[in-house]
């Protein structure tokens, strides 16, 4: 059963400008210490950290919050299979509000897809709920 949908756009050049004008700050603020080890190293690294930004977006629609409602940016954090896959961990506020909204009996799945076209970068998350294997 799905729980929630959410989908963002984020212009990179945008938030090029951002990193040029806050720096680290910026970095610190927003994206989780895997999030900015992976990006850092890409050669693409604004496209990467506008991907997470994307993604971070998307988490929170999905979640039914947006982020005006309690949830950190670092509550939401997008990490990498070792076959490439992106996959969105969330703690603090996010995974409490992720909690609330799985029934009972199931399990939390949150699907999550990355793309980039410069000057645009999107993610789109989708939360699944899954019963729970019988033990």
């Amino acid at each position: 059963m799905i729980l929630g949908i959410g989908t963002d756009l984020a212009n990179i050049e945008r938030i090029q400008g951002t990193i040029d004008r806050f720096g680290v700050r910026f970095k610190n603020r927003v994206f989780t210490e895997v999030e900015q080890i992976k990006a850092e190293a890409r050669k693409d690294i604004a496209g990467t950290y506008a991907k997470r930004w994307a993604a971070k977006e998307a988490c929170s629609k999905a979640l039914g919050t947006g982020l005006a409602m309690g949830i950190s940016w670092k509550d939401m954090g997008v990490t990498n299979l070792s076959s490439g896959q992106p996959i969105m961990a969330v703690t603090g506020w996010a995974a409490e509000r992720l909690n609330e909204m799985i029934p009972e009996g199931h399990e939390a799945i949150i699907h999550c897809t990355l793309t980039d076209d410069y000057p645009w970068a999107q993610a789109f998350v989708v939360i699944e709920a899954l019963p729970r294997a019988a033990d």
